[in-house]
């Protein structure tokens, strides 16, 4: 495997792989890598010809009261991780070379980036959207993976990628969970022992949600009662969100006659918690 951490020597290494006739699977990450990343490079190997993967915690999408500063940071067991998965290179690239003096140019998600996540985090998904195009200009990609977990994402993702005519195969890949049933996050690591046990709770809601939608219930109403009436059994959560939502625009509905996204953020201590099914 290759570290490249040099912006024009990954640009010059993906040019001669496509010219080559070979295609790039591109997995964008913030390092701290667990089975959930591993599945999507996992996905990316079989698809591909050469599979490319960022660790850039990039701090145009985290807010001035967010976790940037410390984020989980762990290059050298990430890049062992990605060695033994099959990752032809591993990118990872310096915050002041990605955004050097002057940059001013970023790309906004307009009508989307205000809802659900983005309604505590301002300006998160316009972080989110600069970074993943910059990486996209810079690894060239066939075909790029990213987790069901941060759904809003990949849908603000999708539609930047359908808005600017990129010619890139956006996939979503399920989401990875612990046997407990908690969503795979390097934000888990934050955890208190108490706090990670109630933190179940997103999971065991979601499940509620499922087995009465399996049951025929399509009123947003009675499915969100009874998510909530689960979250609030959590003494050391504070709900940030649930709500269910249309796919494509993010807008709530109040009867599911199309795939909805069932959408939970929760907070516990200074941990913020995403979780999400679709029904």
């Amino acid at each position: 495997m290759q570290i490249i951490t040099d912006i024009k020597e990954m640009q010059e290494f993906a040019r001669q792989m496509v010219s080559c006739g070979h295609s790039i699977g591109f997995v964008p990450t913030m390092g701290c890598l667990h089975r959930g990343h591993l599945s999507l490079i996992e996905a990316a190997r079989v698809d591909n010809d050469v599979v490319v993967i960022s660790v850039f915690v990039n701090p145009t999408q985290f807010g001035p009261k967010e976790d940037f500063a410390r984020y989980p940071r762990d290059l050298a067991a990430d890049s062992a991780l990605a060695d033994a998965a099959g990752v032809d290179v591993l990118f990872c690239p310096e915050a002041m070379d990605m955004y050097p003096a002057g940059f001013g140019s970023y790309v906004l998600p307009e009508g989307l980036d205000g809802r659900l996540c983005g309604q505590s985090r301002p300006g998160h998904f316009r972080g989110v959207c600069t970074v993943v195009l910059k990486l996209f200009n810079i690894i060239y990609p066939k075909r790029a993976y990213f987790g069901q977990k941060d759904a809003q994402q990949f849908i603000i993702l999708q539609r930047m990628a359908r808005d600017l005519n990129l010619d890139i195969e956006m996939l979503r890949q399920p989401i990875i969970r612990e046997a407990d049933g908690l969503a795979l996050s390097s934000r888990n690591v934050y955890l208190q022992a108490q706090e990670r046990g109630q933190a179940l709770v997103l999971s065991r809601a979601i499940g509620q949600a499922e087995r009465l939608f399996a049951a025929g219930e399509r009123k947003s109403s009675v499915l969100l009662n009874a998510v909530q009436a689960e979250l609030a059994t959590a003494s050391l959560g504070r709900l940030e969100y649930a709500e269910l939502v249309d796919m494509e625009n993010l807008l709530p509905l109040d009867i599911l006659d199309k795939q909805a996204l069932l959408a939970l953020a929760m907070r516990f201590g200074a941990t913020r918690l995403i979780d999400n099914t679709i029904l």
